[in-house]
């Protein structure tokens, strides 16, 4: 089963792994709540699906949410994440669960698909770009990002939804200020956007 919020990433992985041989795609979903419907109603061995894929409404989490959630609920089913973030700290917390695969979607078709049968199999595969940007980040890299009292109040807020002028309004600040304090926060963690500084929010329990 695939999700991606992109109809033609969803088009291409389909088409790459439907010439393998013992592979087949039941169905597919552009969004978590569509997934997790589609799951509950389709039986499935493996599920492919991307790491950011905003649900529509808001209802259903995204991210390490979605992916730990179908853990809860499918203990033996396969995982394999797809994702472009390349934060260590939020590629540790996916590793961490020995039974998910990752891999970067930078990374070539053969990847996915030695991932897939892998998860098939109740293992778990980390593509050669992951392997790599966890080795870079270091086993240290969130315990050094040192954010500030301050810094780290701003993330929290943001990871709870709040925009920087709400957060401004919420610490009585000014929104200058909120905003260099979230600008100075992403740079610390190496995050280089929203979706990636709500992602690490996630992985490190501040949502």
């Amino acid at each position: 089963m695939l999700a991606d919020d992109h109809p033609f990433v969803l088009l291409g992985i389909k088409a790459a792994l439907e010439k393998e041989e013992e592979i087949d795609v039941v169905g597919s979903a552009r969004s978590p709540g569509a997934l997790l419907e589609l799951l509950r109603s389709t039986r499935c061995e493996v599920v492919v699906t991307d790491l950011t894929m905003p649900d529509p409404d808001g209802a259903v989490d995204d991210g390490l949410q979605l992916v730990r959630g179908i853990r809860r609920e499918w203990p033996l089913l396969g995982i394999v994440v797809l994702t472009s973030l390349t934060n260590g700290a939020i590629l540790r917390a996916i590793v961490t669960d020995p039974a998910i695969g990752v891999v970067n979607k930078m990374e070539s078709m053969d990847e996915v698909i030695v991932a897939v049968r892998l998860a098939a199999q109740g293992k778990a595969h980390v593509g050669e770009r992951i392997a790599g940007a966890l080795a870079e980040a270091g086993a240290g890299a969130f315990e050094s990002a040192r954010l500030s009292p301050r810094e780290s109040e701003v993330v929290r807020l943001f990871a709870h939804g709040l925009t920087i002028n709400e957060i401004a309004h919420k610490l009585d600040r000014d929104v200058r200020t909120v905003s260099r304090q979230k600008r100075d926060a992403m740079v610390k963690l190496g995050v280089h956007n929203d979706p990636g500084l709500y992602a690490f929010a996630q992985a490190h329990g501040l949502v």
